[in-house]
């Protein structure tokens, strides 16, 4: 898989660009807060419909306008798709197939596969537990892209179900509100039933692609291990090394609305769901003991890209191998760790990268150099690939091999999407 064509128009720091890549390797270069990073925002967010670097979407609209637009054509296995996705400031996102309107943007999900490594990754050991929970559900998703819809569903369930928890606990508990919270009760566990399969499915898919991708990074350290945690859940459900089964979503089902009943009276009288997915963690370990709070600064970092190339070897076992997205991370890591990442990346079909300076590129990722800069615009700086990019192709920093970018191109801004009669979604969750 790869992209062979990006657009984008508004986007971020991005007033407009247009880009011809092909396989192979390409670095963006540039200062910090040039623009380099945006671009593989913009990707990844075709991939995943959501940003690695903030929670809403307002952001990634540029200064000064409306909607942003980011389009990219897809080659997968010889066969090309275009996908495009308009974001709007206060009114529904929009998609297109093939310049064709989509009912709902998550229609576009598994077209494009990425892998994204970034700094903010090492938040995936030492952050919350919904860093984690997010790196699970977008893996699964990437996976199986219809659990989009089951995870819409479970958090519309889960924010309705919790409002009535609310209302119930503040006023005196009427059979009629006991009568609906039953009903909600069988609409959260049904939809947590599905994730929660394809959570524990992934764990027990991924587990060893980890622990390899850490032992060749640091061999040296303790093994590395995940698990599934769950206080729902019993004990032989969360042993990474169970093979899923074909009725785990109907007995995970009956367990989740057994738990949920058990937990009502606490759940009524602090106005909170107390049991479902959203409060289970991914565990990682390292030996006996914890990443989170024992790992040292290198082996949360070695943790952190095992969990990256880990993810990139299971989707790759699936068959369409992910476009590899790397964003300044090879000035964060040390001579094994960047040499652990290089290996992946020299045998990916597509790798985009983004570096301060060439220095910081391993040599064995030769690759196409397009240099990222800003230049002032009506609404602040506006990001550009440097005039000479423009004029005479793309500056050859590092030596070009056979099958690389050879070529970047500006046009006018044209619409990317046009509206979608009827669309509500805004996105996917």
């Amino acid at each position: 898989m790869f992209i062979r064509a990006l657009s984008l128009r508004d986007f971020r720091s991005w007033e407009y660009a247009d880009l011809e890549l092909s396989p192979g390797r390409t670095v963006f270069l540039g200062s910090n807060g040039n623009g380099k990073t945006n671009l593989l925002e913009a990707i990844g967010y075709l991939a995943t419909l959501g940003s690695h670097r903030v929670a809403t979407e307002a952001p990634l609209i540029r200064t000064g306008t409306a909607r942003a637009r980011i389009g990219a054509t897809v080659v997968n296995a010889g066969r090309e798709l275009r996908i495009d996705v308009e974001l709007n400031q206060g009114s529904a996102n929009r998609a297109q197939i093939n310049r064709s309107p989509v009912r709902r943007t998550r229609e576009i999900l598994g077209i494009l596969q990425t892998v994204l490594f970034a700094p903010e990754d090492l938040a995936l050991v030492r952050g919350d537990p919904g860093e984690r929970r997010r790196f699970m559900d977008e893996l699964c998703t990437a996976r199986l892209p219809r659990l989009a819809a089951v995870r819409s569903d479970y958090d519309r369930v889960l924010r309705q179900r919790s409002a009535l928890l609310k209302t119930a606990g503040r006023q005196a508990r009427s059979k009629t509100d006991l009568t609906t919270l039953d009903v909600w009760d069988g609409h959260l566990a049904a939809h947590a039933a599905v994730l929660l399969a394809e959570r524990l499915r992934l764990v027990h898919d991924l587990a060893p692609y980890l622990a390899q991708s850490y032992a060749s990074i640091a061999p040296e350290s303790q093994p590395a291990a995940i698990a599934y945690r769950s206080a729902a859940l019993p004990p032989d459900f969360l042993d990474p090394a169970r093979p899923p089964q074909p009725d785990d979503t109907e007995a995970l089902e009956a367990i989740v609305l057994r738990e949920l009943a058990a937990a009502r009276p606490k759940e009524l009288e602090r106005g909170v769901c107390l049991v479902g997915p959203h409060r289970d963690e991914l565990e990682l370990m390292l030996g006996n003991s914890p990443a989170k709070g024992f790992a040292s600064h290198g082996e949360s970092w070695s943790f952190a890209l095992a969990l990256r190339l880990g993810a990139f070897d299971l989707l790759r076992a699936t068959g369409a191998e992910p476009v590899l997205l790397l964003d300044d991370v090879f000035a964060e890591l040390d001579r094994r760790r960047r040499a652990a990442l290089a290996a992946v990346a020299v045998g990916a079909e597509q790798v985009l990268i983004t570096a301060a300076v060439p220095e910081d590129v391993p040599d064995e990722l030769a690759a196409v150099a397009l240099r990222v800069e800003t230049a002032d615009g009506p609404d602040g700086r506006i990001s550009r690939l440097a005039a000479e990019d423009r004029a005479d192709g793309a500056a050859r920093d590092f030596d070009v091999g056979e099958g690389q970018n050879d070529a970047v191109t500006h046009a006018a801004p044209e619409p990317a999407c046009d509206s979608v009669p009827g669309s509500t979604e805004s996105r996917a969750p």
